[in-house]
């Protein structure tokens, strides 16, 4: 959660008072060892943090040790420009060092409970059907359900036809997985407030999971057309030419999928933090510039956030889109199409 009274001061003790914009989005945008309390200035929810040091021997504590600039074990949250925010140790001859960290901070946690939220709601509507049938669901099985129709009808089966039901499963838990993350990250409060479709590791996880589902379940057809595409020998040997680029372009779509995510979810956020970081510059400037400021920043924000909730189910209709379009290239067999047109 951003608390911007708390980066506020923090950036005062760091900078004499002068507002560092830089290390307010920062500390909003990164992840942490701990999550903030609601409503508290100075208190958080301490994680657990486990590392492995350079000697072999594993430590298990709580990141409340470790918080304020304290050292426990040996081990300490560096604020330098090396490993910032990040669990360090020194050893014997005070070298200082990144151990080896399995740490459950912020964002780890954030995708647990994601996973738990994701699972809980698509399995209400599994039990629904189950207990009644094909009723029409209502309330929020009703809504869930026609999120999950819609994904269906409209984009997953109207592209793969006949073997829509093979990649289903994983098109759509990518969907609901992509749609409560970034939902949640527009929330401030505990259990929201991790910024993880801003995180590009997240997006390039799941831009190769999308990778490997295409290319492991890919047709002979669609390895032909990489590794001997159909055109003039010349551009295949004695230099492949049209090879390499066809393997390059396997590459390029994950790459895609996890910079579009990635840059559209972390501009949102952006936008929201340097509006709110407005207040604080222009408090400088009087009561009455203060006051003005703060009306126009609270009323932008209301509306980016009203957008961000939109370009949050876009990006996630839009990245499962363009799997569900990655996975039919791959699924292509010109035989079945000319037995198609021949019963045409």
């Amino acid at each position: 959660m951003f608390t911007p009274q708390r980066a506020f001061a923090s950036s005062e003790s760091h900078d004499s008072g002068e507002v560092n914009p830089k290390e307010i989005i920062f500390h909003h945008l990164g992840d942490g060892y701990g999550w903030e309390v609601p409503f508290s200035h100075e208190h958080r929810i301490p994680l657990p943090v486990i590392v492995r040091d350079n000697e072999g021997e594993w430590h298990c504590f709580s990141s409340a040790r470790v918080t304020g600039g304290d050292t426990y074990e040996g081990f300490h949250i560096s604020h330098g420009e090396e490993y910032s925010g990040k669990i360090v140790g020194v050893d014997a001859q005070g070298n200082i060092y990144r151990p080896l960290d399995f740490s459950i901070t912020k964002n780890v946690l954030a995708l647990f409970i994601t996973v738990v939220l994701v699972f809980l709601c698509c399995m209400s509507v599994a039990r629904w059907h189950k207990r009644n049938g094909h009723k029409a669901p209502r309330k929020g099985v009703g809504a869930i359900e026609v999120v999950i129709e819609f994904i269906y009808d409209g984009v997953i089966k109207a592209i793969l036809q006949d073997k829509a039901r093979r990649f289903a499963p994983y098109l759509l838990t990518v969907f609901m997985f992509i749609l409560f993350m970034n939902l949640l990250g527009l929330i401030v409060i505990f259990p929201g407030g991790a910024n993880l479709t801003g995180n590009i590791a997240v997006t390039l996880v799941l831009a190769v999971c999308t990778f490997l589902v295409t290319n492991l379940f890919g047709t002979k057809h669609y390895w032909k057309d990489i590794l001997w595409p159909d055109v003039p020998l010349w551009l295949k040997c004695p230099l492949p030419i049209m090879p390499v680029i066809e393997i390059f372009g396997m590459f390029t779509k994950p790459a895609a999928l996890t910079v579009r995510l990635f840059a559209n979810m972390m501009g949102g956020h952006m936008i929201v933090m340097v509006l709110t970081i407005l207040i604080f510059i222009f408090a400088a400037m009087g009561p009455a510039v203060t006051a003005t400021s703060t009306v126009i920043s609270v009323l932008f924000q209301l509306f980016m956030l009203l957008i961000d909730v939109l370009v949050s189910f876009i990006q996630a209709y839009v990245f499962t889109m363009l799997s569900t379009i990655f996975i039919s290239l791959a699924q292509e067999n010109p035989h079945q199409e000319g037995e198609h047109h021949g019963a045409e």
